[in-house]
């Protein structure tokens, strides 16, 4: 770790707390100097590093950027461990994720961006990612379980990121089933899950999950101003809000059989008890959305009484409006 980064780790690491250059100097062993040349180094980045005379060093609180090692100093506070990447501007950290682990990549790891220029949804949708206003990040996992638990990771993921903002907000987001999160009538985060099967193996063997979840964003696409919206301010920095989804996430992957999350899934879910039209092909069908079953699936009665459960990649779901 270069010095800039493992002084930027001390720093997030202690936000709040004054670190004076002695105590940074020898934790990094360095010279007091040296410790000057990174501070300054980092200002000259953007970050608000404060500094006054017998106290020493701190991060602003008004500094949140994305940075690997605030990343890492959020998971370590967290008990989570894992390679970290983090990208000023990428095309999509989905697409960066599948290109490390084809390069060989191997165990679980964390791509963050301050922007995406070309964001990935289900069904080849774009995700609109511009800078700085949102968290953008996919998190490279290597679950145990059969198939159905791994599909299960996409709704683990939705709770996982309702959770987050619970947390640190006085939001109160819903779950449009399978993968949206909803703030009132607005989308402001998506979760795009993707299976990496081996080559001689030909089983899964990595999955990779991507979220991407608005926070002050404005300026929507036309095709989006009357459905996206964003989450506004949080109670933490971006770093500890992703650090929260991936502890939770992990979690969840650790012990898939426990379903754990599922309780969560159908509290927030924004579609039970209400009408939905899903799309199967070039078909359209009506029903009411009567339950979520232990894998994930929508349960969904017909008009003649007749019920199906749905699985995540078979249809696209629009709720219905009161009148229809």
């Amino acid at each position: 770790m270069q010095l800039r980064d493992a002084l930027l780790y001390a720093l997030e690491s202690h936000r709040g707390e004054d670190l004076s250059g002695q105590a940074l100097a020898a934790w990094l062993g360095v010279s007091r100097n040296a410790v000057w040349k990174a501070v300054e180094s980092l200002r000259s980045d953007g970050y608000d590093i404060r500094s006054a005379p017998r106290r020493g060093y701190r991060l602003a609180d008004s500094t949140d950027r994305i940075s690997a090692a605030g990343l890492r100093a959020a998971l370590g506070e967290r008990g989570c461990s894992c390679e970290v990447f983090c990208y000023d501007v990428i095309d999509s950290t989905n697409s960066e994720a599948k290109r490390l682990l084809a390069a060989g990549l191997s165990g679980d790891a964390l791509l963050a961006a301050e922007q995406q220029t070309g964001g990935r949804g289900r069904r080849g949708r774009s995700f609109y990612s511009p800078a700085e206003t949102g968290v953008y990040f996919s998190l490279v996992l290597h679950p145990k379980g059969d198939a159905s638990d791994l599909i299960s990771l996409t709704a683990a993921a939705a709770v996982a990121v309702v959770r987050a903002i619970e947390r640190y907000s006085d939001a109160a987001p819903k779950i449009k089933w399978v993968n949206d999160v909803y703030l009132g009538d607005r989308k402001i985060a998506g979760i795009l899950t993707e299976a990496v099967t081996g080559l001689e193996s030909g089983t899964v063997e990595s999955v990779v999950v991507g979220i991407g979840l608005n926070l002050s964003t404005s300026g929507f696409p036309e095709e989006l101003k009357e459905t996206a919206g964003a989450l506004g301010a949080l109670r933490c920095t971006k770093n500890q809000f992703i650090a929260e989804i991936v502890s939770e996430l992990s979690g969840f992957a650790a012990a898939p059989a426990e379903k754990s999350y599922l309780a969560d899934y159908r509290r927030c879910s924004l579609v039970l008890g209400r009408r939905v039209r899903f799309f199967r092909g070039d078909s359209a069908f009506d029903a009411l959305a009567t339950g979520i079953d232990d894998h994930g699936g929508l349960m969904v009665t017909f008009d003649d009484g007749t019920s199906e459960v749905l699985r995540s990649g078979e249809i696209t779901l629009r709720l219905q409006d009161a009148s229809s």
